[in-house]
């Protein structure tokens, strides 16, 4: 006997739903940690290296893809050598929100494995 085939209850995805466009933009290798870090202030290529345990290649990656997407700014300064800082747009910031729940879910299935304890 075959089980009966239930109806999502769910809105039916459509072309260019939000869902859709917004996980294309998050789901890179990376790029929340890339967002998360930049949270703070601007920073320098350099110093996002030292706060995540990436290799260059794909920070650089990372850097293009969220600046052609419009949630980070590359900004040139005219220093000697020259140096480039990154800073969230008003788009980038808006995804903050989303990325803080996700860290405070993070913590709680660490807690709930045993492997944080609480503060």
């Amino acid at each position: 006997m075959s089980l009966k085939v239930r109806k999502s209850k769910a809105p039916p995805a459509v072309p260019g739903c939000p869902l859709t466009e917004c996980m294309s933009l998050l789901g890179g290798a990376w790029t929340p940690n890339v967002i998360w870090h930049l949270a703070g202030g601007p920073r320098r290529f350099g110093e996002l290296r030292r706060d995540m345990p990436i290799s260059a290649k794909v920070l650089s990656a990372r850097l293009r893809d969220l600046e052609d997407k419009g949630v980070l700014t590359r900004a040139v300064k005219p220093t000697s050598p020259p140096s480039v800082e990154y800073e969230l747009t008003p788009l980038g910031e808006e995804l903050m929100p989303a990325i803080r729940a996700i860290v405070e879910i993070g913590h709680r299935l660490k807690m709930a494995r045993g492997a944080l304890t609480p503060a």
